[in-house]
């Protein structure tokens, strides 16, 4: 199927030379949450029951380390100047930036499927298992997502950078889907009681954010979602 949604011209696009303070300040944030998330159990303890001490220490190393790395320009949006210029440039792409997205990648799809199973078991069997999926699941699942990154298997995570003009669409489509719809899912868990009916009701709200989100994304309606075509250069983050 032809794809008939906004596109981007590379020619179009504003050259950068160098990022300023605030833009790479501006990144720092993202990169926090996506490694403070990186425990599974211990997120969910969070959402579950509260900032505890582990949750506050897991933060205190995670500031530590991504503030070294936003210093020194290892964290994706945080360089000095950007790294990627032309969007069809086959060049090599930083370790730094494969590790960050796969991490990415690990926090934006490990809790949407998750929380699915999730909701699908407990409109099956009317009780919700939420802790030991995360106990017992969320470990392997980590650990496949890192080694598809690990391999290069996964959008913007693979040795070159050379389809990165069509590549950092995925990642952000999945990103929008993965955020609006989990905001949703946590903002009518909250609200509704812990029955079969109102599993039934959360698990269409999920479904339908997701999904809304995915073709909006595909149409290339929202944020950094445009696939971007030949042209002269581009700035990519």
């Amino acid at each position: 199927m032809p794809y008939r949604g906004k596109l981007e011209y590379a020619q179009e696009r504003k050259l950068r030379e160098r990022n300023t303070r605030l833009y790479r300040l501006a990144h720092w944030p993202i990169w926090i949450w996506v490694f403070f998330l990186a425990p599974g159990p211990l997120t969910f303890s969070l959402f579950a029951h509260g900032f505890g001490r582990g949750n506050l220490a897991w933060l205190a190393l995670v500031l530590l380390g991504t503030g070294i790395a936003l210093v020194s320009g290892n964290l994706p949006g945080c360089e000095p100047r950007p790294y990627i210029l032309r969007f069809d440039e086959d060049k090599p792409n930083p370790l730094y930036r494969r590790v960050c997205y796969t991490f990415a990648w690990n926090a934006v799809l490990s809790f949407a499927l998750l929380n699915l199973a999730g909701l699908i078991i407990a409109i099956v069997t009317g009780t919700w298992y939420m802790k030991q999926i995360y106990t017992y699941t969320y470990a392997p699942l980590c650990i496949t997502i890192l080694l598809l990154g690990a391999l290069g298997q996964l959008p913007r995570v693979g040795p070159s950078t050379k389809g990165e003009g069509t590549e950092r669409r995925y990642f952000y489509g999945s990103v929008w889907a993965a955020v609006a719809a989990q905001a949703l899912l946590l903002a009518v868990w909250k609200t509704l009681p812990n029955t079969r009916t109102a599993s039934l009701i959360k698990l269409a709200v999920f479904c339908a954010a997701l999904l809304l989100m995915a073709f909006a994304a595909y149409r290339g309606v929202l944020p950094r979602t445009r696939p971007i075509v030949p042209g002269e250069s581009m700035i990519a983050d």
